[in-house]
């Protein structure tokens, strides 16, 4: 080796090295033939083999794991965690730890060999001055390596600043400490970063980026799995369900692509089993394809050949289907894996037995030459079909989740807290608790529920609601968790942390909407119970139809059409056609702002034809506010509304607070009242800035002797028509002012009650209010029916009046007072502003509140109902169909028989088509 044309070669006096990342060896990026590029970066190594490694695992390689002693060539020993160095360096980096050497006496004598060669002239060898630690092994190896180990350079960085640069542990990404401004310190060892996020992630967990890219951990002790096709079926663990033996998932899922490796591990496994079935199908048809033989001994030998790889095949890669199976009779509950067990089983039973004791067979079972076949290649193709089968369902089921992934990744991972004494620190978002002070800063999410203490933004809440305009925040204004705040900074207060926030909420709530069962499953649930019974019997019909009419060797096409029966039928595209539709439908009406507490939901709201729905809170507002001030005397405006709001300042009164509200964004003059006289049922009255002032309503006047003029009086009903609550300010004695006050209606809202009433439903309003204020609302939203000054109990009265009628009733409220017409209701609608109690008694929630994500929710309801019964004639047609055509029914007609392989090809993609029919609703136009 003379250095010519390798990438191994002494670096002489060049000032560009780089590192292989694989095996540790020194190559000159300049003269490398084997080059990647990983994360916009160039990686060299020094032969084809580093590159073909690295690129099957870069993260593994570039995550700081030393070099093995077994490298692509003898020399190549240096540890990874070494910094690549110029000849001129003979120290490591201050502050750098010195990594072990690793190998074998005889390797490091080919080392010592290899450095006398390539010696310069000064007795220094390339691979010595690239890296000091080679010159004394022994020292090295005996010295104690710091832990954990410092921040190190990308591999493929110049070799000039190696001492300087060092390694972001988050992304990778070289970095020179100078010149950063994102540090952090973790036991005693500085850290450094690229950016503010890589600082933020490392901070919320540094044991996950110092010790390397590992695999995600399995689910925490105790949680709970659940089976996707049965949610009844609940156990600590994984596990199989004992119902259908499909593999039980966690109840929450993770951020994790795969959460605990079994799409991995099945995905190795598949690749295994095509990698042992090639062969065999290639040894079995072969003859068949091709009308080539191999000769003898040859056809001897690869017949051992195929009966030993279909038995590592059946037995190894389908001992999951057999313990299935059997764990299906125990208690009885046969299910999918009991038929793949039997045929799969019977057909390699079959074989081995033909295989190695083919005279105990009859004349029925062989062929014109006298030979008895074997179907090694079926047993084999089948266990090897299935298993990418339920790889696909598996992935195809983990997409399926994207959408309650989504809202978990919503959450940061840190939160930025301010302590007592005014310093700021980011700290794990677990550490948060209710009353700390956080800050959240432009382009951040907010960490937790709670409400703004200082500054003023607009935040994205379009995630949590839908909705896609920024809502402006300021100060007392509410945050939620999961938010953006866009291009302000904040002060905020937390209150709700943990599972109390908002977003944890809505995570749980979708959950459990994912796991429920809707009423349509129940078709197939009936199906299911005498399903897997009915397809053996007729597996049994055909062996005996086939044994009795069929054509020679007659017993062993009648084994194979009954393999074929068993292995065809697919009881689980019939199990999977309702819960899959759910979980992709409440995922996505989540993203929405739609929460459905469980399936039922979804599919009894596409059949509602009656809304009823409260004023307060849902037609309007929920927040009064002073929409007019009439004076009638001769005093200024302002004066008049500070007189209202002195009085009313000491009251909690929603009306009281409308008038407070008016007053302080006026700006006018902040008045104090003394003698302050609370009149029950009528107002109040005090003195206020050397005046005599009343204020309340018409009662109050007759109490004070004060006379209500026809023209004042006329005034105040005016008002009253327009949907306003009128109180009368009086001024020593005498009548100056009308307040109106009114529950502005949401500006959406007559938009919405036309869509709503185009679209077939019939509106119909409760309100507690007067009669009144309750028409002039429903007047100016085109509502025809209104029941005025209803209480609770009345309001659950006419639910159940409408329901008397025939109607399917959906009731929309946000009130402690409407939960008993939500609960009386087909399906109950409750505004994710309301009370929680309201929000507890719905079956539907409304995040923002906002009327239009009820005609979301209707039309999601009524694609999500589409698509089961799509899913459910797919899954009947399926098997009505499949079974009899494995079953030989086109035989006597067309001569066709159904080959076990294609029947076990079928059943394997009945249950992807299922799953990736429904994974559609995740592009419902909502």
């Amino acid at each position: 080796m003379n250095g010519q044309g390798s990438c191994c070669a002494s670096m002489g006096s060049a000032d560009i090295a780089a590192r292989d990342p694989v095996c540790g060896m020194v190559v000159d990026p300049a003269i490398s033939r084997h080059r990647s590029v990983h994360a916009g970066s160039e990686v060299h190594f020094c032969c084809a083999g580093c590159k073909v490694k690295f690129d099957a695992e870069p993260e593994r390689y570039l995550g700081g794991v030393p070099a093995t002693a077994d490298g692509c060539c003898p020399s190549k020993l240096v540890s990874l965690a070494l910094p690549v160095q110029t000849p001129d360096e003979t120290h490591p980096p201050p502050g750098e730890p010195l990594s072990l050497l690793q190998g074998r006496w005889d390797d490091l004598q080919a080392r010592k060999s290899l450095r006398n060669e390539e010696a310069g002239p000064d007795g220094v060898s390339a691979m010595d001055g690239a890296n000091p630690a080679g010159r004394g092994f022994r020292q090295a190896a005996t010295q104690e390596p710091p832990s954990p180990p410092a921040p190190l350079p990308r591999a493929g960085s110049r070799a000039p600043h190696a001492s300087r640069l060092v390694k972001d542990p988050v992304c990778g990404m070289t970095v020179d400490p100078q010149a950063t401004a994102h540090h952090a310190t973790h036991d005693g060892h500085d850290y450094h970063f690229c950016a503010a996020r890589c600082r933020e992630k490392f901070v919320a967990d540094p044991e996950a980026y110092l010790g390397g890219r590992k695999p995600a951990p399995p689910a925490p002790a105790g949680t709970i799995y659940t089976c996707p096709m049965h949610p009844e079926v609940q156990q600590v663990g994984p596990g199989d369900c004992p119902k259908c033996g499909m593999a039980l998932e966690p109840m929450m899922p993770t951020l994790d692509e795969d959460d605990d490796g079994e799409l991995t591990a099945m995905s190795r496994r598949f690749w295994t089993l095509l990698a042992f079935a090639v062969p065999v199908f290639l040894l079995a048809m072969g003859p068949h394809l091709s009308d080539w033989h191999l000769p003898s001994p040859w056809d001897g030998i690869a017949g051992w050949i195929e009966a030993l790889l279909s038995t590592v095949v059946v037995l190894w890669g389908g001992a999951p289907f057999f313990a299935r199976g059997w764990r299906s009779l125990r208690p009885w509950s046969p299910n999918m894996y009991t038929l793949i067990a039997l045929g799969t089983g019977v057909a390699w039973a079959y074989s081995a037995v033909a295989f190695l004791l083919p005279g105990i067979f009859p004349a029925a079972f062989r062929d014109m030459h006298g030979r008895v076949g074997v179907y090694f290649e079926s047993a084999a193709v089948i266990v090897t079909l299935v298993t990418l089968g339920d790889f696909l369902e598996l992935r195809a089921r983990r997409r399926t989740g994207a959408a309650l992934k989504a809202l978990l990744g919503l959450a940061p991972k840190t939160a930025r807290r301010i302590a007592a004494d005014g310093s700021e620190a980011d700290v794990p978002l677990d550490e948060v608790q209710a009353g700390d002070t956080l800050r959240v800063r432009p382009g951040e999410k907010v960490p937790v529920d709670g409400v703004v203490l200082e500054g003023t933004s607009h935040v994205d809440e379009s995630m949590l609601t839908g909705e896609p305009m920024p809502v402006a925040k300021g100060n007392g204004d509410k945050l939620a968790g999961g938010t953006l705040n866009r291009d302000g900074a904040l002060v905020m207060r937390a209150e709700k942390v943990g599972g109390a926030t908002l977003l944890a909420q809505i995570v749980a709530l979708v959950a459990q909407a994912q796991r429920s069962k809707a009423p349509l499953q129940r078709v197939a649930d009936k199906v299911a119970a005498w399903f897997v019974p009915a397809v053996a019997a007729v597996a049994v019909l055909a062996f005996m139809a086939w044994a009795v009419f069929g054509p020679s060797p007659r017993l062993a096409h009648a084994l194979i059409a009954a393999v074929s029966v068993l292995i065809i039928a697919c009881p689980c595209a019939l199990g999977l056609a309702t819960p899959i539709s759910i979980m992709v439908a409440s995922g996505h009406g989540a993203q929405h702002g739609v929460l459905f507490r469980d399936a039922g939901a979804i599919e009894a709201l596409q059949d509602i034809d009656t809304l009823v729905v409260d004023k307060t809170g849902t037609l309007t507002e929920g927040r009064p506010s002073l929409t007019g001030l009439v004076v009638l005397g001769g005093q200024s405006r302002e004066r008049l509304l500070a007189l209202a709001a002195a009085l009313e300042r000491p009251s909690e009164h929603p009306l009281a607070h409308a008038v407070v509200s008016a007053a302080d964004a006026e700006s006018v003059a902040m008045l104090a009242a003394t003698g302050f006289r609370a009149l029950t049922g009528c107002g109040v009255a005090a003195a206020v800035d050397g005046a005599t002032v009343a204020l309340g309503n018409a009662k109050l006047l007759q109490e004070l002797g004060i006379v209500l003029g026809e023209e004042a009086n006329a005034r105040a009903e005016a008002l009253r028509g327009q949907g306003a609550t009128v109180m009368h300010l009086a001024v020593d004695g005498v009548l100056a002012a009308l307040l109106a006050v009114a529950d502005r209606i949401k500006p959406e809202a007559p938009q919405i009650v036309a869509a709503l009433k185009a679209a077939g439903l019939r509106v119909v309003m409760l309100t507690g209010d007067n009669a009144t204020t309750a028409q002039a609302v429903a007047g100016r939203l085109g509502i025809d029916e209104v029941q005025a000054e209803v209480s609770p109990a009345d309001k659950a009265a006419a639910v159940k009046a409408l329901r008397g009628e025939g109607r399917k009733v959906a009731m929309a409220g946000d009130g402690v007072n409407d939960a008993p017409a939500l609960a009386a209701a087909d399906v109950g609608i409750a505004m994710g502003n309301g009370s929680d109690v309201a929000m507890e008694s719905a079956q539907v929630t409304l995040v923002k509140g906002e009327l239009g994500a009820i005609l979301r929710a209707r039309t999601l309801s009524q694609a999500t109902v589409r698509n089961i019964r799509q899913n459910l004639f797919f899954a009947f047609v399926y098997n009505g169909v499949g079974v009899p055509l494995a079953a030989g029914v086109l035989y006597p007609v067309f001569g066709i028989v159904l080959s076990p392989m294609i029947a076990a090809l079928a059943m394997s993609l009945s249950s992807v088509s299922v799953v990736s029919n429904a994974s559609r609703l995740r592009h419902t136009a909502l």
